[in-house]
């Protein structure tokens, strides 16, 4: 028996379709390394999106999602948990 693998691709036209219905938002990263680039942290998002991983200097530097709903801002605050390393 085989399995058979699909694989979907994302266009930029369903791109544009989340953002035009708002499932996109403005997010802000918070804390972490003062070398992580301020246009890393300043990103767009899925509105349900929980946790962030940046790829930075060999690791990963970890964000969660604060608790303020986003009605009550402009922007989700996705605030540093930690870092881990990229395992060899």
């Amino acid at each position: 028996m085989t399995e058979s693998v699909q694989t979907t691709s994302v266009s930029d036209s369903a791109v544009d379709a989340e953002t035009n219905l708002g499932l996109l938002v403005d997010a802000v990263l918070q804390g972490g390394p003062a070398d992580l680039p301020a246009e890393i942290r300043a990103r767009r998002v899925h509105r349900e999106e929980r946790k962030v991983k940046i790829p930075h200097y060999g690791g990963h530097e970890h964000f969660e999602r604060d608790g303020t709903p986003l009605d009550e801002r402009a922007e989700l605050v996705f605030r540093w948990t930690g870092r881990t390393r990229v395992a060899e």
